[in-house]
Order: C-alpha cells, then sequence, then structure tokens
C-alpha cells in the first residue's frame, strides 16, 4: 500500500495537525495519527477550541471546578486550552525528541486583541509559556507591524515562537529578520539555542479567494485565466526568500552556535473552492524544510490521493513573478489584497476569541446552575466562530 505521507515526509515536509480537542486526546487519536500518519506537530486557534468545548462532554469536570472556584472566563479560558495543550504536547513528544526538538511542536495563540500592543502579546507569552510548561510549546503571535517587536522579544526570552497571520512577502522578510535578532538577542542573554525552535506561518488559501474574488470583479478572460494561481506563486516565492536568508553568513553564525532555521509553515491549506483539487495547497508546495498544517479531512485527502512529485518549489520561481506580472497587468492591487487580509485576519481572530469566551462564559453559568453539558447557546457560539473563519 502507498504511503502517500511517509512520502511528502520524505520530501522534506512536516505534516502537522490543525485540529485539537480533548476528545482526540482521551481517545487515542492524536498519539494514532502521530503513530500511523506521519503527524509531527499541531496547530490551534481560537475557533478549534470553541468547536471542542461545544461538542464534547470532556470539559464538564473541569468547567464545574472552575465555576465552583468562581474563575473568571478569560482566566478560564486559560485553563481549558492550556490544559489540553500540555497534553497535546505530552503525546508529540516522542516526534520532539526524535527530531533533536525541530518537530513534535503544539501551539497556542496569544490573545488576538493584544496583536497590535507589543508589551501585551510578550506578556501574554511568557505567561503562556509558563502555564504549558513544556519545551515542545510554540506561542503563536501575529505578524502585525506591533507583533514583529514582540516576536523578537518573546524569542530574547528562549521562548519558541509561531508567527501566524504571514500573507505578504516584505511582512515576511520582516518575520524572518525579527527572528534572526530574537536569536542573536536570546545568545547574548545566555539561552541555548538549540532548545529554541520557530516557524513562520505563510497563509495560503485565503490569498486566491481574495484574489480571485477581485479577477471575478474585472471579468476579463485574461483575468479568469489567473484564478487559483496567486496563492501558490506567493508561497513558492515565500521560499525563495527563506532560501536566500537561511544560506546567509548572519543566519551560519546563528546556526554554529546550535540554532534552527525558522521554518516556513503552510497555513490555511484546505481548499475553499470545489473547483480546485482538494490537496492543491500541499502537492504544490513541497520542498525541504517546510511544514504544512492541515486540518484531518486534507490529511486523510492526501493519504488516499495525493502525489508527491518530489520539489514542486525551487524550480518556479520565475513562473511564479510571472503570475505576479500578469496580475497587475490585469489590474490587480496586490499589496492592498495583502493589507486587506492581514486586517481581515486579524478581525477574525478577534471574532473568534470572543465567540470562545462567550461559549466558556455560557459553559461556566451552566456548570454553575449543574447542568454539566454545553448547552445551545455554547455551541452556537461555536459555529458563530467557525463560520467567522477564525482557522488557520
Amino acid at each position: 500500500m502507498t504511503d502517500r505521507l511517509g512520502d511528502l515526509t520524505a520530501a522534506g515536509v512536516a505534516v502537522w495537525l490543525d485540529d485539537l480537542s480533548r476528545v482526540r486526546l482521551s481517545s487515542g487519536g492524536l498519539d494514532r495519527l502521530r503513530r500511523e500518519q506521519h503527524v509531527a506537530g499541531v496547530t490551534t486557534n481560537p475557533t478549534i477550541f470553541a468547536k471542542a468545548l461545544s461538542d464534547a462532554d470532556e470539559y464538564n469536570w473541569q468547567l464545574k471546578d472552575l465555576a465552583t472556584r468562581g474563575i473568571e472566563v478569560e482566566e478560564a479560558v486559560r485553563m481549558l486550552t492550556t490544559y489540553d495543550v500540555r497534553w497535546a504536547c505530552d503525546v508529540m513528544r516522542p516526534s520532539y525528541d526524535g527530531s533533536a526538538g525541530v518537530d513534535g511542536r503544539v501551539s497556542i495563540e496569544v490573545d488576538p486583541r493584544v496583536a497590535h500592543d507589543t508589551d501585551k502579546t510578550v506578556a501574554e507569552a511568557k505567561a503562556l509559556w509558563w502555564l504549558v510548561d513544556r519545551p515542545n510549546l510554540y506561542i503563536k503571535i501575529p505578524a502585525t507591524e506591533e507583533g514583529l517587536a514582540a516576536i523578537t522579544a518573546t524569542l530574547a526570552e528562549g521562548i519558541s515562537v509561531n508567527v501566524t497571520l504571514i500573507f505578504g512577502l516584505d511582512r515576511y522578510s520582516a518575520v524572518m529578520e525579527a527572528f534572526l535578532a530574537g536569536l542573536e538577542q536570546a545568545k547574548a542573554n545566555g539561552h541555548d539555542l538549540s532548545t529554541i525552535g520557530s516557524v513562520a506561518s505563510f497563509f495560503v488559501s485565503r490569498v486566491d479567494s481574495e484574489i480571485d474574488k477581485r479577477l471575478d470583479k474585472i471579468g476579463s478572460e485574461e483575468a479568469k485565466a489567473l484564478r487559483g494561481k496567486a496563492a501558490v506563486a506567493n508561497a513558492q516565492l515565500a521560499y525563495e526568500r527563506y532560501t536566500q536568508v537561511f544560506s546567509s553568513d548572519r543566519w551560519q553564525a546563528l546556526a554554529d552556535a546550535g540554532a534552527h532555521p525558522q521554518r516556513p509553515l503552510w497555513a490555511s491549506t484546505s481548499t475553499k473552492n470545489p473547483d480546485y483539487r482538494d490537496v492543491i495547497y500541499v502537492e504544490e508546495l513541497i520542498a525541504p524544510g517546510t511544514v504544512n498544517t492541515m486540518p484531518e479531512s486534507v490529511v486523510t485527502a492526501y493519504a488516499e490521493h495525493g502525489e508527491t512529485r518530489g520539489d514542486t518549489i525551487t524550480g518556479a520561481y520565475d513562473a511564479a513573478r510571472q503570475v505576479f506580472a500578469d496580475l497587475a497587468a490585469v489590474g490587480i492591487d496586490v499589496d492592498d489584497v495583502i493589507a486587506t487580509l492581514e486586517r481581515e485576519g486579524v478581525e477574525k481572530f478577534e471574532a473568534s476569541w470572543s465567540e470562545l469566551l462567550d461559549g466558556v462564559r455560557t459553559s461556566l453559568a451552566a456548570a454553575a446552575q449543574g447542568a454539566g453539558a454545553p448547552n445551545e447557546a455554547a455551541k452556537g457560539n461555536a459555529e458563530a466562530a467557525e463560520r467567522a473563519g477564525g482557522n488557520a
């Protein structure tokens, strides 16, 4: 039987799961994915947690305890989510140990409402790092302008970081600069660089969704012919920048001190347009030293019919640049697209976080009254969060 996910892993792509729930943990489902499907890491976000909380009775005992203690909703969210992430870190620990700390990572996100506040983001990152207390944790920090300084400051503390919500090439270059500066400061602060990890989460499918919408509005045959091409081209050019930065003398000095490179992570890789192949954002983004985080549906789809054709990025740079030249020629303002996606990305994460808070608030109230299981209102909050598009 063909082991397609094994072939993908052998090609240099780390397969991560974009999902987590207590049911997945308690049933052993996550461990099976690690052992049988080559899943080597986990990413989470508020939408994922809101859905997990609304769907399962597994949280009832903890909700009851939190309600009995009179814990406020924001602290309750911290207790519930860090419990799951800590457990997931333990499940993924064999992958972490087996890869010398490169894989086996589990991500948890800072409160996205502070995405534009550097000091609060750093404080939140430090608190989460302390709460989970596992070496294979990643703290997710949005790549806003204010987030760049927070990324550097957090890494300087010896804390591993997953930089999220990257859409554009220039911002990605700034993220890599923030990473290098953070490691240089960490080294000066006496931290062991070999224990500090980082990925840069470059969002994929949302780029096609936004640009395709604008191409449809233009309506010409030239415009229609460009549908579904921008996202892959954007990510391919991001990888080109990655190879340039991580072959520099500046990086080599950090590597000599034990540092691991900040790998590009392809996020938002589920296909939003049913006209496109369901594994397009996996098949077309294969290159050494990358991560692809996928919902389980995409993991399963790739296991069933994904095609690993070797490196599909490195030789595609000129073609990718031509895609953007063609987009400009038909009137697409790519800079405006990227600015729109970043703004909406933060807004969607904020909305998902608010829905998560509302769901936990409802569940705490139900637990305090002895009802136990999350009620229909909590489920409605989770569904609203999912519709808001807070997934990676």
